[in-house]
């Protein structure tokens, strides 16, 4: 009786524990960090614009509005 040999995608590896396998992680890109003086240009230019069309808000929903936009990544 014959028997075929396995086909090499069935094959089960044994390693030892000096060959240890390592995980790669895949690299994204970093979000930008804007400084505060970018933020607080950034709130200043939102705030003019809110105040110019005539609607309501507060300093602090434009500073965090500015944040978000900064550190969105920026599309090519």
């Amino acid at each position: 009786m014959k028997t075929s040999k396995p086909s090499a995608s069935s094959k089960i590896r044994k390693t030892t524990a000096a060959a240890k396998t390592t995980k790669t992680r895949k690299t994204t890109a970093k979000k930008p960090v804007p400084s505060e003086d970018e933020i607080r240009m950034k709130a200043q230019e939102l705030y003019n614009q809110r105040v110019g069309m005539g609607e309501h808000g507060d300093e602090i929903d434009d500073w965090l509005k500015a944040e978000k936009i900064l550190k969105e990544p920026k599309k090519k």
